[in-house]
């Protein structure tokens, strides 16, 4: 076995979680489950899309483990003073204000009810099959990493609510793990905001500010290797002719194709990215090695931002994590067109 892997999952948003899972597969990795998590919409209706997701793909067989439900601290009327002191959020994922009517027409549930579903957000169908009963996300990562110690990859491209936890109720759970990859940590991106709400959007790290004291536990662990996509996640985009050329190649039967045409091509390939970093590392072309952590101060306009020092500079609790800055984009887009045209037909 090359190695195994948790994901924590953002289906919601379709950056596709096929797509993601596809990299992995395509590298010979094995996926020992999937893990829903509340960072763009409730936990609930977060399993519903992992599972529908895979159902569509004849891929049931990889399980789905449901996540905790609230953050460690934060909450919708807590980030919603945080703005008023700090300013507003375009993108607010789970916490922005209920809006009983944009689910109606296809949104998924912000605020309001955790166990609230929205039927019309299931643009790959709602599911059949249900999460691996008795076990919380957490567990079943503790377990594993046990099962296989030194061989687990915890790949994480949403709220890091999940794995903070699997660390405070088990202090071997990180050591005991191959390897940390995330999905976030933007730095110097600021001014960069200033040009479009889009910009806004695109730059609000919301993975870390959706939980940040999950994003400090997490990223203070000791895990023996942790890799940040954060800024070089921003530099992909599929353009038009790429998902024309992935369309035109792929079966007509293959449901990811399909879901493909619903993808929004003005937002960068965070979580595709990520996992390509994670299932083939010898496309990172750049990347520094920091000592990293996360904001949690509620009196600031940086909670949840990412901070790095070098080694000498570090507070004592930081740890070492690796910074990709930069990798091979032909080959990415290469092997990301090629396992989405092509996806496993069955575990």
């Amino acid at each position: 076995m090359r190695a195994s892997f948790v994901a924590a999952i953002l289906p919601t948003t379709l950056q596709l979680l096929c797509q993601r899972m596809e990299r992995a597969l395509d590298a010979g990795m094995e996926i020992l489950a999937l893990a829903s998590d509340t960072c763009d919409t409730w936990v609930d209706q977060t399993t519903l899309h992992a599972l529908a997701l895979l159902e569509i793909g004849n891929l049931s067989c990889i399980p789905v483990t449901k996540g905790v439900t609230y953050p460690l601290v934060q909450t919708p009327q807590r980030l919603s003073i945080w703005q008023q002191l700090w300013g507003r959020l375009q993108w607010q994922g789970v916490f922005a204000p209920e809006n009983l009517t944009a689910e109606s027409l296809g949104a998924d549930p912000t605020s309001g009810d955790p166990s609230r579903i929205s039927r019309s957000a299931f643009i790959e169908g709602f599911p059949n099959t249900t999460a691996l009963p008795g076990y919380t996300a957490a567990a079943f990562m503790i377990e594993q990493v046990h099962a296989h110690p030194g061989q687990v990859s915890i790949f994480s491209a949403g709220a890091l609510t999940n794995v903070a936890t699997a660390i405070r109720l088990d202090p071997t759970f990180a050591p005991t793990a191959k390897e940390l990859i995330l999905m976030g940590g933007y730095l110097d991106t600021n001014l960069y905001q200033l040009q479009s709400p889009l910009a806004q959007d695109i730059s609000s790290d919301f993975n870390l500010l959706a939980d940040p004291t999950a994003a400090h536990i997490t990223l203070t662990a000791a895990f023996p290797s942790i890799s940040l996509a954060g800024n070089v996640a921003n530099q992909q985009y599929l353009s038009p002719a790429q998902r024309a050329a992935v369309l035109a190649a792929a079966d007509p039967a293959n449901p990811y194709a399909r879901l493909l045409e619903s993808f929004e091509l003005a937002f960068p390939l965070w979580d595709e990215t990520a996992a390509a970093v994670m299932a083939w590392p010898e496309l990172v072309t750049a990347s520094v090695v920091a000592y990293a952590d996360v904001d949690t101060a509620f009196d600031g306009p940086d909670l949840g931002r990412l901070h790095v020092w070098a080694e000498e500079f570090a507070p004592p609790h930081t740890r070492r994590v690796n910074y990709v800055l930069g990798i091979d984009q032909e080959a990415f887009y290469e092997r990301v067109m090629h396992a989405v045209a092509h996806p496993p037909k069955a575990c």
